[in-house]
């Protein structure tokens, strides 16, 4: 009988497929692009259809490409990202408004006497980030008709007819309580949405209901999860302390907590995973635009994408005093500040695109050793290496300047499928219950790799901590 699974990654600009064997690894690969449309009112929204027709065609191809018969179905998704859908029909009634949308700020901002309490029922701080007030905009802005969810309830549903979330996801929601993983009655009220039907909240791992969606043969979908909980298990973050950091449309650092901790340094804390019953938690900080920062600098004209980063990045030795704070979506963690824009200051003739992208990289790691840092407040502790994946990771520039500021050394993970292995291991344990978390992730196929390459830090203290300084006094400035 065999054990290779069908694992799935649908992310913010793409969906990825792998098709993962317990022995020999990714047998194939395939990924659908998709394009959020972006509106000055800080809309981020797209197609619910767009989103199901990914993860169909991007599964469909990989299992062609692979040949071989697959025992089950892994499914991580974006996280906050959500929508409105008739539920008899599965016919969305909304755009999903995606992680990323800050048009609920100002509601955000109504409700800001409660922030300090539903930090302490959910875990997180008041923030557009999050579902719940992306929920209540939806609400009142858009449709009273249909359930309203997270998009992973309505692409499950819309696979196997399951109305169910799992509680990594339901966790970023500001509804669950995250010491009960349950839904809170009181964080529901505060929000306006004690009549809503919400999903069920299930663990990580085990059977959720069958789908044809990907071809002839009727498949289990095992394992649910959000994204950044998917490669956090799959880099083998299991005890307290151990941190990951993905760098994808956003920069994600999550750290194993080693329980439900309320952060006194502006982090939030999640569900790391589930697993017959019994959550694991972690600490989580998040930078907004980082491939989408890179994203806008190509449509500027200034680079022709990502694979410029070092090249033109590289030809000078330094941003020659250009400071670049990326926040084109705000702030999240640990300023949590929905308001902030991008600024981009130290301008003079002598300014040439490579100073621009010597400073947004100097940005985009200045921010996360702001998260690295809180987290390290939080825990009291030092963090040990950063373990990092996603694809901004082939950037050796950036690598480098995040070990310099960071001063530790920072590990690039040796796959580009670290999510996607996620939820495979999370769909192999929704298979056999008899497996644990240290036996998946020993399975050849899927056992963390040595680092592709290790950046140490090349920057003195003294130097690292004046370049942080000034991105410091940038921040207070905006």
């Amino acid at each position: 009988m065999t054990r290779t699974v069908l694992a799935i990654d649908q992310g913010t600009s793409g969906t990825k497929a792998i098709v993962v064997c317990p022995e020999r690894g990714v047998l194939a690969t395939a990924t659908v692009d998709l394009h959020p449309r972006y509106g000055n009112d800080g809309a981020v929204e797209i197609d619910p259809e767009l989103l199901l027709s990914s993860v169909v065609e991007a599964g469909r191809r990989a299992l062609d490409l692979a040949g071989e018969p697959v025992a089950a179905v892994g499914l991580a998704n974006q996280g906050e990202t959500v929508l409105a859908w008739d539920r008899a029909t599965g016919t969305p009634l909304t755009p999903a408004i995606v992680w990323q949308d800050r048009r609920s700020a100002a509601l955000c901002a109504q409700l800001a006497p409660a922030g300090g309490r539903l930090a302490e029922l959910t875990g997180l701080p008041l923030d557009p980030y999050f579902a719940a007030p992306k929920l209540a905009w939806l609400r009142r802005m858009l449709t009273r008709d249909g359930v309203a969810a997270t998009s992973d309830s309505w692409l499950v549903q819309r696979l196997t007819g399951a109305f169910v979330t799992d509680a990594t996801t339901a966790s970023r929601t500001m509804l669950l309580d995250l010491d009960r993983v349950e839904w809170s009655a009181e964080a529901l009220g505060v929000f306006g949405l004690q009549d809503e039907a919400l999903p069920a909240v299930v663990d990580c791992a085990g059977p959720v209901g069958m789908t044809r969606a990907f071809g002839d043969a009727s498949l289990p979908l095992t394992g649910l999860v959000v994204d950044q909980q998917a490669a956090l298990l799959a880099q083998g973050c299991l005890a307290a302390g151990d941190a990951k950091c993905t760098y994808g449309t956003g920069a994600f650092l999550l750290a194993n907590a080693g329980g439900p901790v309320r952060s006194s340094a502006g982090l939030s804390t999640s569900v790391a995973w589930r697993l017959a019953g019994e959550p694991a938690y972690c600490a989580d900080g998040q930078v907004f635009t980082v491939a989408s920062a890179v994203r806008w600098l190509t449509e500027l004209g200034i680079i022709t994408g990502p694979q410029d980063l070092d090249a033109v990045g590289g030809s000078v030795p330094d941003s020659a005093g250009v400071t670049f704070l990326p926040a084109l979506a705000g702030l999240g963690a640990p300023h949590w500040r929905p308001d902030a824009t991008g600024t981009l200051t130290g301008l003079t003739l002598g300014t040439t695109p490579a100073h621009v992208v010597r400073a947004l990289l100097d940005g985009i790691a200045a921010q996360v050793t702001d998260l690295a840092l809180a987290v390290e407040a939080d825990l009291g502790r030092r963090l040990g290496p950063l373990r990092v994946d996603g694809g901004l990771t082939r950037s050796r520039l950036l690598m480098q300047t995040q070990a310099d500021l960071l001063q530790l050394p920072v590990q690039v993970n040796a796959t580009a499928d670290a999510t996607a292995l996620g939820a495979a291991a999370l769909a192999w344990l929704g298979l056999d219950p008899s497996l644990t978390v240290a036996g998946v992730l020993a399975f050849p196929g899927l056992a963390p790799a040595a680092p592709a390459e290790q950046f140490e830090p090349q920057l003195a203290p003294d130097q690292a901590a004046e370049r942080m300084h000034r991105h410091r006094a940038l921040l207070t400035s905006t």
